[in-house]
């Protein structure tokens, strides 16, 4: 069994420290009022508490029993000994609350940074660099930016103020890049112009370029679309025509119409081919002043080209990209494996998802990338235009969502917006706070919305006042906009033109404490659905006060399903159910135990998806699809007509020591879930390559304990 201390390292459980720790409380009373016997016997319920939690558990979750037990005792002095010892022992930290927790992740023994971003490698220096950053950030954020009662709700579990280790700056979440812009127009890059690109390559070449240096400019997700590269293939087919022409009068020949096409086409084709390779290969070894790689999304949209030749142009290169991602990436062993970014996201439409129209073979490729490599996500064209009034458009990162925007002139604009940040409500412990009281739910939901408000303004008043120059290739230089030097961004935070987002996690917990029942039971579900209901509506009557886009958002809450899990546990204690796990479920999802069929929570979870206005995805976890194609294609028809984001979930993994290239086991050993080989029985994760899609992104570095007990517990819904 282990502790983790509030450095955040994880050491083994020892007796030992218990019985010290009580013995000089003991010893400080007026009088010592705990026989020897009595302390052992305290020690020991400690003991047998902490091993029936199943998981680590923290120093102060610790102490906390021991304090109930020494006044369980009757041992009131004793109990105010061991109280002032931890206040003292407080105040010392506070004065300064980074410096163990730097050190500790230097060592890399700090298991709470080790397996806090399943893409960022801790070991390496850039990404120490970053969490030192961030250590010192989060330190100042909750001490001087934050109001005590926002850190306090952070704390505990009962809001989540994400990614506080980048608050202190003035930085926003995500957006969606407008490439076009940046590409047709020119942009600047380390104070050196970059004009309009002359082939396509060179466009791929820049748009790299273009995606690092946004990417060390804010904290979350970038989504870029495909259809802005495809003016630069006519560009390179001309190119190249003229250069074989040239070719041929210097030979003296003079080749026919249908000769010259095929050697134009020929050698177009390896150019999409390089400039493809070069966004694949250029955004999974580009390092970023985070220490990973951009975490990009690639939109691959056919009807967002502006012609029907622009369209057959935008179709080769979203061929090229499958069939690049079917393929892999080579590791360091050689070996072709499944790379985390970029993600990819297909938009399934009415001329590609069914065997006789123009473009299902590109949907066939996407089905096999799909079974291979988990990508890509689909997004259902149908479904999102009757959501978001008539429009179909990327989503930010991994499922966060923009509402539609018109300028001034009355266009629909999407590109070059963004999301400001997010506050996110456990709405598990909304729900057992209320003691399953329905009139005091609604009443604490409430008070727990108004702290989400507070910290949500707290966030975009962060984000007024600051400079165009704070980040020139996001506010000048047309990734976002083009404003004047010195100009501030606050036109950019009103009037929805950027959103923020309310998140949310919980809800079939909630549901299950309230009701007794899962919200997929047509008797549960009503309630399930109110709760979302309630959500929008006063999301609204904030965007009526403030002009301000908020929006609900399903969080995808990585290593912050853990954190809610402890702190329920630690609250409620241990209830079947609602916090028996070390998890909870995210946003609107079925709970990953319950026995589901694919087509049925797609369908379910629809309902919830439409509610969720700033992003929402649902999954389905199945097996081994490769040599099933068409049943993956029958849950991609399924997706076009039922729901608006949706992904499959396969398992793609291998193991260095053996070669193994199944799914590498999850197993339990003294409490502690462990990552396996089943062939070999390999247990470093240095030599194991495991990709699992966890939070609508594919994560490779492993999980907190809450997370891969989650990853270990799905059930297959195929």
């Amino acid at each position: 069994m282990k502790v983790i201390k509030r450095n955040g390292s994880e050491v083994d459980f020892d007796l030992e420290k218990i019985i010290s720790a009580i013995t000089k409380a003991n010893k400080a009373a007026i009088r010592q009022e705990l026989t020897p016997a009595q302390i052992e016997e305290i020690a020991e319920y400690i003991n047998f508490k902490c091993t029936k939690m199943n998981r680590a558990i923290s120093v102060e979750e610790m102490q906390d029993m021991v304090e109930n037990q020494i006044m369980a005792q009757g041992a009131f002095n004793v109990a105010r000994c061991y109280v002032k010892y931890r206040y003292t022992r407080f105040l010392v930290r506070k004065s300064n609350t980074t410096d163990d927790r730097i050190l500790s992740l230097i060592e890399c023994n700090n298991e709470e940074v080790m397996q806090e971003n399943s893409n960022k490698d801790p070991i390496i220096n850039s990404v120490q660099r970053d969490y030192m950053a961030g250590e010192v950030s989060r330190d100042l954020t909750r001490r001087i930016l934050l109001p005590e009662d926002v850190v306090k709700a952070d704390k505990e579990g009962i809001i989540h103020f994400h990614d506080s280790d980048y608050f202190a700056q003035h930085m926003h979440n995500c957006d969606l890049v407008n490439l076009e812009d940046m590409l047709q127009n020119g942009t600047v890059i380390s104070e050196t112009y970059i004009d309009k690109p002359h082939s396509f390559s060179t466009a791929c070449n820049i748009a790299t370029q273009i995606i690092a240096q946004v990417a060390s400019n804010q904290y979350g997700g970038q989504s870029i679309s495909l259809s802005h590269l495809a003016p630069f293939i006519q560009i390179s087919r001309e190119k190249i025509r003229k250069e074989v022409l040239d070719d041929a009068a210097t030979m003296g020949q003079s080749p026919s119409e249908e000769i010259l096409t095929q050697i134009v086409e020929k050698r177009l084709k390896k150019e999409i081919e390089k400039g493809v390779q070069t966004i694949q290969y250029q955004v999974i070894t580009l390092m970023t002043t985070n220490g990973q790689a951009p975490f990009l999304t690639v939109f691959m949209y056919l009807n967002e080209a502006k012609n029907e030749q622009e369209k057959a142009d935008l179709a080769l290169i979203i061929e090229e990209m499958l069939h690049q991602r079917i393929q892999g990436v080579k590791n360091e062993e050689g070996i072709w494996i499944t790379p985390a970014f970029p993600k990819l996201i297909y938009v399934l439409e009415e001329d590609n998802i069914y065997e006789d129209t123009k473009y299902f073979y590109l949907t066939e490729l996407a089905a096999r990338c799909t079974a291979k490599r988990m990508v890509p996500d689909y997004i259902s064209e149908k479904k999102m235009k009757e959501l978001k009034e008539g429009n179909c458009f990327p989503v930010m990162g991994c499922r966060s969502a923009l509402t539609p925007w018109k300028d001034e002139s009355g266009n629909y604009q999407f590109y070059g917006r963004f999301n400001q940040g997010v506050v996110t409500i456990n709405l598990v412990d909304v729900a057992l706070s209320s003691g399953g009281n329905f009139d005091k739910f609604w009443k604490i939901f409430d008070e727990r919305l108004a702290l989400c408000f507070k910290a949500l303004m707290i966030r975009h008043n962060r984000l007024k006042g600051t400079l165009s120059d704070a980040a020139p290739i996001l506010w000048q230089y047309g990734a976002l906009a083009r404003l004047k030097k010195g100009e501030p961004i606050d036109k950019l935070l009103y009037g929805g033109y950027s959103t923020i987002s309310l998140g949310y996690a919980g809800l079939c917990e909630c549901v299950k404490y309230m009701t007794g029942k899962s919200h997929t039971d047509p008797t549960a579900k009503p309630f399930a659905l109110e709760v979302m209901q309630h959500m929008n509506d006063v999301c609204n009557i904030w965007k009526e006060e403030t002009t301000i886009g908020f929006g609900i958002y399903g969080s995808p809450i990585e290593s912050t399903t853990y954190k809610f899990a402890k702190c329920l546990q630690q609250r409620f204690g241990i209830i079947e159910g609602v916090t028996d796990k070390g998890y909870i479920t995210n946003s609107y999802h079925v709970n990953v135990t319950e026995p589901i069929d694919a087509f049925t929570k797609l369908k379910f979870e629809s309902e919830f998806q439409s509610l969720s206005t700033g992003g929402a995805i649902s999954y389905v976890e199945v097996p081994n699809m490769q040599d099933n194609i068409p049943a993956v294609i029958s849950v991609i028809q399924f997706i076009y007509d039922n729901i608006m984001y949706a992904e499959l979930n396969t398992k793609s993994d291998y193991c260095q020591v053996c070669g193994y290239d199944g799914e590498i086991q999850i197993i339990e050993e003294d409490g502690k879930l462990i990552w396996e080989c089943p062939h070999c029985h390999n247990r470093d994760q240095n030599m194991l390559n495991v990709a699992r899609r966890t939070c609508g992104y594919i994560g490779t570095q492993f999980w907190n304990q809450g997370r891969t007990q989650e990853i270990k517990e799905r059930v297959l819904h195929l």
